[in-house]
This record gives C-alpha cells, structure tokens and sequence, in this order.
C-alpha cells in the first residue's frame, strides 16, 4: 500500500488533484449538511449545470474557466434564492428552470464553436486530468476562504439551517446568511466541477450529509461526520481509479455510495439494540 502511494504521488498532476479534491470534498461535505435540512440539496445539481454552460462559453472565448465560470454560477445562485422567496417559481422548479436553459446554451455554445467532442464528456462528467497548475493554485485559495467563512459564521449557519424564523426573531440576518451558504456553496460547485463534472458533482454535496444522519443526531456531530466521510470516500475513489483506470468522479461517487448504505445499516442496527437512543 506505501509503494501504491509513493507511486501514485510521483505523478504531479495527481498530486494537484488529490489536494483540491481533498479541500473541495471537505467544503461540499460542511456546506452539504446546511443543504440537506433546509431541503435545498439540489441547488448543487442546479449549480453544476449553470457551471456546464459557463465552461462551455469561456472555451468559445478562450477565457479561463475559473475566472468566468466562477462569478456566473454565484450570480445564479442569488438568482435562485430571489426567485424561490420572493416569487410564485419555489424551489425544485426553480432549479430546473435555471438549470435545464444553462446546459441548453452549454451545448449550443459547444456545438457552434468546438463542436461535440471529448471536451464535452469532461465538462460532464469529470477528468482528473483538468487541473492546471493555476487553477490549483486558485482553487486552494477559494477553498481556503470557503472553509474560513463556514467556520466564523458557523452559529449563524446553524441558527437559519434549524429554524430560520426563530433566527429571524432574534435579530439573526437570515437572508444574508442564506447569500453566504448559497455563495459558499457556488464556489465549490465551480472548484469540483473540473474533476467531477457536472454530472456528478452534486453527489459531494448529498450523500456524505445523508450517511452521516443516519448514526449522528446532533448538528455538529453530523457536520463533523460528514466532513469525515466525504474525505475519505474521495481519497479511496481516486486510489481506485488509479488501480483500475476507472473514471475519477463515478469512482468517488461508487466510494460514497458504499459508505451511504454502510452507514443506513449501522444506523438500523443501533435502532434495534439502542430504541431510545435513535427516538431521541
């Protein structure tokens, strides 16, 4: 197992990814939890396919993907939160409606300037091989500030994940927090989309936060958890695509999947043994 990682990390592009990856999964995981119980866990689909389109116009411009996908999809993401509170198109339809019209001008824009070739099966689903040294260097950054927000405001993003009008009654700005949780999460959906595509970007988001509630019940201890699965399901999927040559991103969706139903049979069988424990 050494002589597999010393081998692995002789490559320096794998190197590159598995930094990013490892800081990107730990933001989806923290970000993910807030997500699933305000029941806004598809923004991230969402976000992903605004991404898709996004890319697909900076390569018609030959503009850095980062540097353009980056300020669209955050401005879709505050186009998602006005639309879903402020008017009669909620939630899940809103995400649709945003979604399904980037990835419509994705494949357009695609078709009309490269045309639809292997570029394409990137955007969508992910190539290990997409990360260059600048986008590196940027999206270490961006993730640092990610996680350095997500732990300042982190009583504030607890106060409007649990009950949003309590917060509100108490003097908690609960629109700004949820611009904060919404931008938060459009730069990591742009950091990940290069290595999990759009595709399947979403699944960093949903299942660590899922796996963990079904053993931890607590906000922190479920944040904690999930941040903890995410990590190492991504590690073991980039280990396997290595050894198998397998796609990266289903790689690391497979790892995360296996870990969901591991931790659904943990949790039912400490419902059986501990009945009260898993009531309360």
């Amino acid at each position: 197992m050494i002589n597999l990682l010393f081998e692995m990390f002789s490559y320096n592009f794998l190197v590159r990814a598995v930094v990013v990856g490892l800081l990107v999964s730990l933001c989806a995981a923290l970000l993910g939890v807030s997500l699933v119980l305000k029941r806004y866990s598809m923004i991230g689909d969402g976000l992903s396919h605004v991404g898709f389109g996004a890319l697909a116009v900076a390569t018609a411009m030959n503009a850095a993907p980062l540097a353009v996908s980056i300020p669209v999809v955050v401005l879709a993401a505050f186009l998602l939160l006005r639309i879903s509170e402020n008017s009669k198109i909620k939630g899940d339809a809103a995400i649709a409606l945003i979604s399904t019209s980037s990835v419509a001008i994705g494949v357009i824009v695609i078709s009309l300037t490269t045309g639809m070739n292997t570029d394409v099966c990137n955007y969508l689903f992910g190539s290990i091989l997409a990360m260059n040294k600048a986008d590196v260097t940027l999206s270490i950054a961006l993730s640092a500030v990610v996680l350095i927000m997500f732990l300042l405001f982190y009583n504030k993003i607890f106060a409007v994940t649990f009950d949003e009008t309590y917060a509100r009654a108490t003097g908690v700005r609960s629109g700004l927090y949820n611009m904060l949780i919404a931008f938060l999460t459009a730069i990591t959906i742009v950091l990940g989309m290069r290595m999990m595509g759009a595709m399947l970007i979403s699944s960093l988001i949903i299942f660590p936060a899922l796996s963990s509630m079904r053993v931890c019940k607590r906000f922190k201890s479920v944040t904690l958890c999930s941040a903890f699965i995410s990590v190492i399901c991504f590690f073991i999927g980039v280990v396997i695509s290595y050894l198998y040559a397998t796609p990266t991103g289903a790689s690391i969706v497979i790892m995360n999947v296996f870990a969901f139903l591991l931790f659904w049979l943990a949790g039912a069988a400490r419902a059986k043994v501990f009945p009260e424990r898993s009531a309360s």
